[in-house]
């Protein structure tokens, strides 16, 4: 079992700037391609960016594309997202998903893993 533990959510103004981590603990001795999913109240969860286990190799959604910023440091097993220039329709639960074989896994919100999630919350 491998248990994803996100931090970094909170509360900012539209324009502002957020960094969520996710760190995984538990069996970790493999790699995993890791991500991040958020759910708005009321709407189903949507798909926010992923990278591939290596961390070569990342994907995103049209809606955060060149605001956004995903990392991974294998060595800490975390991963990170660099939230820019955020926008009230930003404001959700960002959840860390993990994926054992792709990340088109997390892509299409089906990981091995989730974590608790994290509040993010933009005001305008």
């Amino acid at each position: 079992q491998v248990q994803l533990v996100e931090s970094g959510g909170g509360e900012v103004q539209a324009g502002g700037s957020l960094r969520l981590s996710c760190a995984a603990s538990g069996r970790t001795d493999s790699s995993y391609a890791m991500g991040w999913v958020r759910q708005a109240p009321g709407k189903e969860r949507e798909f926010v960016a992923a990278i591939s286990r290596s961390g070569l190799s990342t994907v995103y959604a049209d809606s955060v594309k060149g605001r956004c910023t995903i990392s991974k440091d294998n060595a800490k097993n975390t991963v990170y997202l660099q939230l820019n220039s955020l926008k009230p329709e930003d404001t959700a639960v960002y959840y860390c998903a993990a994926a054992l074989s792709t990340y088109y896994n997390i892509k299409s919100r089906a990981p091995d893993y989730w974590g608790q999630g994290t509040q993010v919350t933009v005001s305008s």
